[in-house]
């Protein structure tokens, strides 16, 4: 990919109107703790991450909203507000696909989802989840297998961790069901940074409706850098908190943005995008190599 120049933009948010919700998540058959669990205020533009040892803390700015609990391998769960000082998650039960052992051969590949502009911009994407569309195209019959994703991120500290989601797409044309059974994990080192994240043990193909692929920013202690902010008018003092590592975005044409915020998919731009029309807006610089 050709050499990006980086433009920095920060999104400050104000939190002084917000009061804090504190809790733990917990599997309800083992009653183990569950680390990286999306935690959501309905209808409001507010998240957390729960730690390791599953706690977390999330702001609110009415007591009486409720709070969405979502993780990889359990059923979502809607909480009161009120009611979280300790909540369980039960386990999803999958039924087991047949196996199928591809015989790969891996001697061509491609990289899809490469884009001409060369200028990425680096944001603070919290609280929001954006996603990727890959389309299924007719000539990666032969190279359909999920080698490795690419993606672009930028921080200030060594080995922010990150998630990453891939989601097949529902009838309604929106991200359904993830097509993975554990969460990805990933560290990113310090600095702007192409991150090669290998796939070949998933033994995954491209689905032939298309691919969305997205990057969940954990909000948790391990990725926050805290910064007094000085206002020299009224001498008073406050601390920005930003989680990192930043996301790279290209301005490029596309037909739908979809984002995921307040529990639920929004897509940007409805009314274009209903009617398939081009529109520029910030996609996520992602890139996915297939092979044979």
């Amino acid at each position: 990919m050709k050499e990006k120049r980086l433009i920095w933009v920060l999104l400050l948010i104000s939190q002084f109107t917000f009061s804090q919700i504190r809790g733990i998540v917990k599997d309800s058959i083992s009653g183990n703790p569950i680390s990286y669990v999306n935690i959501w205020v309905e209808n409001e533009n507010s998240s957390a991450t729960s730690e390791e040892n599953g706690e977390f803390i999330i702001l609110s700015n009415d007591k009486k909203n409720k709070l969405i609990f979502s993780a990889l391998g359990y059923e979502k769960k809607k909480v009161s507000s009120a009611q979280t000082q300790t909540v369980f998650l039960k386990p999803k039960t999958f039924q087991l696909d047949e196996v199928v052992v591809f015989k790969k051969k891996e001697t061509r590949q491609i990289i899809i989802g490469q884009t001409d502009n060369t200028v990425a911009q680096a944001f603070d994407n919290q609280p929001r989840m954006d996603v990727k569309f890959f389309p299924y195209k007719s000539s990666y019959k032969k190279t359909k297998h999920l080698k490795n994703i690419l993606i672009y991120t930028d921080s200030r500290i060594e080995n922010a961790t990150i998630k990453l989601h891939l989601y097949n797409v529902h009838s309604d044309g929106f991200p359904g069901d993830e097509i993975l059974k554990k969460d990805l994990i990933v560290s990113v080192k310090k600095g702007t940074i192409k991150n090669k994240i290998d796939l070949t043990d998933f033994n995954l193909a491209i689905p032939k409706t298309g691919l969305f692929v997205g990057f969940e920013k954990l909000l948790i202690e391990k990725n926050k850098v805290e910064k007094e902010i000085k206002n020299q008018n009224s001498s008073t003092t406050t601390i920005q908190k930003i989680y990192y590592p930043f996301f790279l975005y290209n301005y490029v044409e596309m037909k739908s943005i979809f984002s995921y915020s307040g529990g639920k998919w929004t897509i940007k731009n409805t009314e274009k995008a209903l009617y398939n029309e081009i529109q520029k807006g910030y996609e996520p610089a992602i890139n996915i190599t297939l092979t044979n």
